[in-house]
Order: structure tokens, then sequence, then C-alpha cells
């Protein structure tokens, strides 16, 4: 990708500094040409999609829609993606529903292959809907390029705005979190819990994190995070986190605190001027 974000700082002070730039920097990607000629063939060929296989058949086509949820990576994996768009969400057993990684049920769900006899594809706002996921996911993309929890916090306090509001219940909405793999690795890192919870099993695992947010929060609701002020006290903690722990493997415990003072006073010495 051609397009580069303009990120001078790390850890709170460059997410900060990232916030504030958000937006035009959004714009300067939308702007350049790979996203352009995305857009362009998306929204002349998508309307001529009427089965799994004409969206599969179409390596342009299907890059953009894997890419609007973040599953680039299955790009070649087409077999695997047909059956996940075939079962589509509606019918017991469907594949989607199964998997870990409910991005893949938020796919098959927008394109609605195997849910309707037409499919979504043919809506007037559909490559609307789906290019504006793309353009957000690719702008994740190019910030992970060069600093990968810029990448996971944006990709969080996305996914928060639509979890924090759902009307799923609470255990439901903790196992969407425990089920995404930013939302957990923020989740984890900000509340300090340790990489091993990974091995217990997972109703002790939901308990631990529940127990944690109270903790920290003073509520284990995941409707909190509708509050934008609590999502940015969420990051703080992960970035805060991340970045001593990056300074402990380089310089030792010992002298993480001084050199976090020392750092931060620094960024914002360079970012004022």
């Amino acid at each position: 990708m051609s397009f580069a974000p303009v990120l001078p700082l790390s850890g709170y002070s460059g997410w900060a500094f990232l916030q504030r730039t958000q937006a035009s920097q959004q714009a300067a990607l939308n702007r350049s040409p790979q996203i352009a000629r995305d857009e362009d063939y998306f929204r002349a060929k998508i309307g001529a999609v009427k089965t799994v296989n004409d969206l599969v058949g179409d390596r342009r086509l299907l890059r953009v829609a894997l890419g609007a949820f973040g599953l680039e990576a299955d790009l070649d994996s087409r077999a695997f993606i047909r059956k996940v768009l075939s079962d589509g969400t509606l019918k017991e057993g469907a594949l989607s529903s199964r998997l870990a990684d409910k991005q893949y049920e938020k796919l098959a769900s927008a394109f609605g292959f195997g849910d309707f006899s037409v499919p979504n594809t043919v809506m007037s706002d559909f490559p609307d809907r789906i290019l504006n996921q793309y353009r957000a996911r690719q702008f994740e993309v190019a910030v992970g390029a060069q600093n990968n929890d810029f990448r996971l916090a944006l990709s969080a306090k996305r996914e928060l705005a639509d979890l924090g509001g759902s009307s799923s219940s609470e255990t439901t909405r903790w196992f969407k979190i425990l089920g995404s793999a930013p939302l957990r690795t923020v989740f984890q890192k900000a509340l300090g819990l340790p990489p091993s919870i990974s091995g217990i099993d997972l109703d002790k695992q939901l308990e631990a994190f529940r127990t944690r947010a109270k903790t920290v929060f003073g509520t284990d609701s995941v409707s909190q995070f509708s509050d934008p002020a609590k999502v940015e006290t969420l990051v703080r903690r992960f970035l805060v986190r991340s970045e001593a722990e990056s300074l402990s493997g380089q310089i030792g415990p010992g002298a993480v605190a001084m050199q976090m003072l020392q750092q931060t006073s620094a960024n914002l010495r360079s970012y004022r001027r």
C-alpha cells in the first residue's frame, strides 16, 4: 500500500496524536490510487454478483469483501470462504456460527448468500456499507504496519462501538470479546491478565475477565463501553502496559518507570514544536 500514516510518536502520546489527526489521515488514504481503484471496481461489479461462486471467482471483489472484515489473510482459502458464505448464519450448524472469530459470521450475514433467495449484493446501499468498512480496515492495516498496538486499539474502539450498545446478554458480549483476537488482546493487557490465561477453561477465563473488569472499572458490564471515555481509559491502560513491557524487555524492569517518564516528556516537547 502506497499510503503511509504519519505516526511521529509512540505510546499513549502517539495515540493521542493519531486520534487528533485520524479524520484527515483517513481522508488521505481514501484518495490514494489503490483505494480509488478498489472502490471503482467494487461498485461496478458487485451488483452483478448473485451467487457465492460469482464472488469467490473474482479475486479483486473477494479481496475487498474479505478486507472489509479483516479477513484478507483468507484470500487464497477459497473453499473455506465458499463454505462460510454458502452456509449463511441462520441455519443450524452454519460454519460461521461455529468459528471463534465472529468476523466470519459478520461476513456471511452481510452478503446473505446462505440466508436469502436473493443476496444483499443487489441492494442499492450495499456497496457503500462494504466500502465504508473496507476503508476503515485498510487504515487500520496501514497504521499496523508501523505500530501494531495502535492497530489493535483502533480495532477495539471500532468493535466496542457496536458491542457496547448491542442487545445481547452480558455473558454473550463477554464471549464475543474473548472470541475477537484484537479485543481480547486489548482487554487482557489492559486488565493485567497473564497470557497463560488462554490455557484455562473458557468459563474460568470469562470469570477472570469479568472479575478484573469490575475491579478496574467498577462494573463488569460491557455496556459501559458505549461511553467513549471508558473506551479511552481501556485503550490508555492497554498502551501504557504494552509500552512498559516493551521497555522492560529492552532495558530491564528497574529502569522502566524513569524511562517512560523521560520518553513521555520528550514526546510532548517534540509534539508541541
